[in-house]
C-alpha cells in the first residue's frame, strides 16, 4: 500500500508505516495539480494543517482508503466529501494531552511570577527585582472550565501543588470529579471563586465568546490562562480588563485568529503573556500523534476498527443496511434527551425492544452516546463517545428485550443525574421513517429534524393558542406539532417542529405565564 505524507510528521510515524511494508512517499507543500497527481494512486494520506483535503482532492484519489490527520483539528478536511467517497477520516486527539496540560501549568507559573517580563528586563540590562511581587499557587483556588482529558490532567498536576480545584463541566459526574480532587460548581461560581482560571472546553457555537467582560468581572483580581481553543475568550474584553486592573494577568497560547495580528490589544500590556500556539509543540507529543496516525492507517488497510475514525462505523458490512436507520434515531434520541435534562449528565441508559435486539447493537449504543455528548466534545463520534463517557465518569448501561408492546423495534435513551432523568423513545415507521414516539412517557409523534420546541404546560383551553401566538409574534413558524397529556386537566407535553431559531425573548415571554411549566429549544442536525 502507498501512503502519501504531505505535511511533516515525526520519523517515528513514518517508521511504523515502513515496518508494516508500506511505501511511504513524502511531498511537503504540495498543492494544485501537483497534489492531485501525487494522491491519485495513494491508499493512505497523512496531513497536518497545511494540506487542504478538498472534494477535488478526494475525487482525484481513486485508491484512497483513509486520511489521517496527525493532530486534532480537521477543519482542512472535507469530511462530508470523504464520507461520500468512502474514505475514512481519522485524527489523533490524545497524543498531545500531556503536552497541553504541561504548557498550561507552565503558563500558570509564568503569569503568577511574571517570569517573561522579568526575563526581558534583565536581558535588557535592568535589575528590576522590586517591581515583581508574585503569587504563590499553594493554597490558591484553581478554576477549570472543561474537565475533559486535558482539564483532568491539569487538575491532577495543580492539585499536587496544593491548589484547591473547582471546575465547571455539566457533562462529568461528581464521583469522577471527586477522584480528581475537584469540586464541581456552576459556571459563575467557578469564576467567582477562582484565583487562577484555565480553559479546556472545545470551541462550539455555545462556547464561542462565552467569557466576556461580565464574566471577567467575576474573576476580579485573578489570572486567566487559555491553552485550549481560541475564540472562547473575548480578546478585546480581556485586554481591557487587564489594562484597568480588574485582572492581575493573563496567559494565552491560542487566539480567535492565528497568527495573532500585530495590532492585537493583547500585545499592548506587559501583564498579558502570549505564546504562538505551542501547546502540542513537544517532541513526545509530535511522536505520539505521528505514531497514532500511522497505526490507524495500518488498521484501515487491514479492515480493522480505526480508533479515532470520525466518519466510519465499526460494524459488520452485511448487518449495516439493517442497523443503519437505527443509528440515526439513536443519535437523535440522545441529542434530544441531553438537551432536555437540566444539569450535568451522570448516567445514560440505552434500551432496546423488539426485532432490533437480534442485531449487534454496540455501534447503535455508541451513536446514542454521540448524540448525548455532541454539544460538549469537539468532533465527538460513535467511536470515541464511549471513551468520553468513561473519561467523564458517566455510567452507561444497555438493556434489551425481544418483546415490544407497540412497535416492531424501539430504542429508548434515558439520561439522568441524581433523582432527575429524561427519557426519549424513537422508532422507524415502515422500516425507514424516523419518529420520536415518547418523551418522558408522553406519547408523541414527532419528526426528529432541524429545530424543535418542547413545552410542558397545564392542560387547559387557550394554552396551545398562547404558544402559537407568542411564536408567531417573534417570527417563529411552526411546521408541525403533537400534543400529549396523561389526564384531562393535568399536565401536558407538546412537541413543535419549527423552521427558525426560537429567540430567548419568546421563551421568556412564555415562561411568564403560570400555565407554562417549561420551554426547551432543541437543536438537531448541527443547526442553530
Amino acid at each position: 500500500m502507498k501512503v502519501l505524507v504531505t505535511d511533516p510528521i515525526a520519523d517515528a510515524g513514518l517508521d511504523v508505516l515502513r515496518e508494516a511494508g508500506h511505501e511511504v512517499e513524502t511531498g511537503y507543500e504540495l498543492e494544485g495539480a501537483d497534489l492531485l497527481e501525487a494522491v491519485s494512486d495513494a491508499h493512505g494520506l497523512i496531513v497536518r494543517s497545511g494540506t487542504e483535503v478538498t472534494e477535488e482532492v478526494l475525487e482525484a484519489a481513486e485508491e484512497l482508503i483513509i486520511v489521517g490527520r496527525a493532530g486534532i483539528g480537521v477543519d482542512n478536511i472535507d469530511i462530508e466529501a470523504a464520507t461520500d467517497h468512502g474514505v475514512i477520516v481519522a485524527n489523533a486527539p490524545e497524543g498531545n494531552v500531556r503536552a497541553a496540560a504541561e504548557h498550561t501549568v507552565a503558563m500558570t507559573f509564568a503569569t503568577a511570577r511574571s517570569i517573561p517580563q522579568a526575563h526581558i528586563r534583565l536581558k535588557s540590562g535592568e535589575w528590576a527585582k522590586s517591581d515583581y511581587l508574585g503569587a504563590e499557587l499553594d493554597g490558591k483556588t484553581l478554576g477549570i472550565v472543561g474537565l475533559g482529558r486535558v482539564g483532568q490532567e491539569v487538575a491532577k498536576k495543580l492539585d499536587s501543588l496544593g491548589m484547591d480545584i473547582v471546575a465547571f463541566d455539566p457533562y462529568i459526574s461528581e464521583e469522577r470529579a471527586d477522584r480528581l480532587g475537584a469540586e464541581l460548581v456552576e459556571f459563575e461560581p467557578c469564576l467567582e471563586r477562582a484565583d487562577f482560571l484555565t480553559i479546556h472546553t472545545p470551541l462550539t457555537p455555545e462556547t464561542e465568546g462565552m467569557i466576556g467582560a461580565a464574566e471577567l468581572d467575576l474573576l476580579e483580581g485573578g489570572y486567566l490562562v487559555n491553552v485550549g481553543r481560541g475564540g472562547i475568550v473575548q480578546e478585546d474584553a480581556l485586554a481591557a480588563k487587564v489594562e484597568d486592573g480588574t485582572l492581575a494577568g493573563a496567559a494565552l497560547d491560542v487566539f480567535a485568529a492565528e497568527p495573532l495580528a500585530e495590532d492585537s490589544p493583547l500585545l499592548e500590556h506587559d501583564d498579558v503573556i502570549v505564546t504562538p500556539h505551542l501547546g502540542a509543540s513537544t517532541e513526545a507529543a509530535q511522536e505520539n500523534v505521528a505514531v497514532s496516525t500511522a497505526e490507524q492507517i495500518n488498521a484501515a488497510f487491514h479492515e480493522e476498527p480505526v480508533a479515532n475514525a470520525l466518519n466510519a462505523p465499526s460494524i459488520d458490512e452485511s448487518a449495516f443496511p439493517r442497523v443503519e436507520p437505527y443509528i440515526d434515531i439513536a443519535e437523535t434520541a440522545g441529542k434530544v434527551a441531553a438537551q432536555l435534562l437540566e444539569g450535568r449528565i451522570e448516567r445514560v441508559e440505552v434500551s432496546y425492544e423488539g426485532e432490533i435486539t437480534d442485531e449487534d447493537l454496540e455501534f447503535v449504543t455508541a451513536s446514542a452516546l454521540k448524540g448525548v455528548f455532541e454539544p460538549l466534545e469537539w468532533q465527538v463520534n460513535a467511536v470515541n463517545a464511549p471513551q468520553i463517557a468513561e473519561d467523564r465518569g458517566v455510567e452507561v448501561t444497555e438493556s434489551k428485550t425481544r418483546q415490544a408492546a407497540d412497535f416492531q423495534s424501539l430504542i429508548s435513551v434515558t439520561v439522568g443525574n441524581g433523582d432527575d432523568e429524561v427519557s426519549v423513545d424513537g422508532t422507524l415507521f415502515a422500516g425507514e421513517d424516523p419518529r420520536i414516539v415518547r418523551v418522558d412517557g408522553y406519547r408523541v409523534d414527532a419528526i426528529p429534524h432541524g429545530k424543535m420546541v418542547v413545552t410542558r404546560n397545564t392542560d387547559e383551553p387557550g394554552v396551545i393558542g398562547l404558544i402559537g401566538s407568542v411564536m408567531g409574534k417573534h417570527g417563529v413558524n411552526i411546521a408541525g406539532m403533537f400534543n400529549a397529556r396523561e389526564t384531562i386537566g393535568g399536565e401536558a407535553l407538546t412537541v413543535y417542529n419549527v423552521d427558525t431559531q426560537v429567540p430567548e425573548e419568546a421563551k421568556a415571554e412564555l415562561n411568564e405565564d403560570d400555565r407554562i411549566l417549561g420551554v426547551d429549544y432543541i437543536i438537531l442536525n448541527g443547526q442553530s
